[in-house]
């Protein structure tokens, strides 16, 4: 199993367990925020890196 697959495993195991604890809107609160305070982390050179290459595998 790949690095990247074992994440998405995990992302979707905590996905579930937010899902039954919490109510619906606090783990799509959770599950939506955590990418979004992530990217707003990066410095603006790494921000558009990740654009660039994304844009890249999307034209492929």
């Amino acid at each position: 199993m790949s690095r990247n697959a074992k994440i998405a495993a995990g992302g979707v195991a905590a996905g579930i367990l937010l899902w039954i604890w919490l109510p619906w809107w606090a783990a799509l609160l959770i599950v939506l925020g955590v990418p979004a305070a992530a990217y707003l982390a990066l410095d603006p050179a790494q921000r558009r890196r990740l654009r660039r290459v994304t844009r890249k595998e999307i034209g492929r």
